[in-house]
This record gives structure tokens, sequence and C-alpha cells, in this order.
């Protein structure tokens, strides 16, 4: 399964060398396709808060539906800015 590390604030907000999470590929594909680094720092900078996100939520009960090695694109729109 493809994994990644995600810094649960962005390296570009201050988060070089603070806490990083190890997430499927998929998951952290959803993560940045949902929020923006602006966002991450101020409001989403823990696992609990990313996992009560609405999109995020749904996102996550979809997927846990799928196979251990599961992986595709990105589904749905991108964020809008």
């Amino acid at each position: 399964m493809r994994q990644s590390l995600h810094h649960l604030v962005p390296k570009l907000k201050g988060g070089k060398g603070g806490p990083v999470v190890r997430l499927h590929q998929i998951c952290h594909n959803e993560i940045h396709a949902t929020l923006t680094e602006g966002e991450l720092a101020r409001d989403y900078a823990s696992i609990e808060a990313l996992r009560a996100h609405p999109r995020l939520a749904k996102f996550i009960a979809w997927v846990i539906q799928r196979p251990p090695g599961f992986h595709s694109r990105t589904p749905g729109a991108r964020r809008k800015r």
C-alpha cells in the first residue's frame, strides 16, 4: 500500500520539523485536494480536526470500504478557492 508522511502544520506555514503522521497516499491526496495550506495550519493541525471536516469524513467513510491496497486518483471536485 502506498503511504506518505503528512506534516500536520504545512512546512510552508512553519511546520518544518514539526509533527508528521503516516497516511495512505489516497488519503493524503484528498486532504490536500480539500484544504489549503492556510486552512491546514490554522484549523486542521490534528488528526481529530481532519477527521471532523465534513468532506474528509465522507471520504473516510467511502475509502474504508475499499480493500487495503486500494488506490485511485482523488475522487470528486478539487477544492474551491
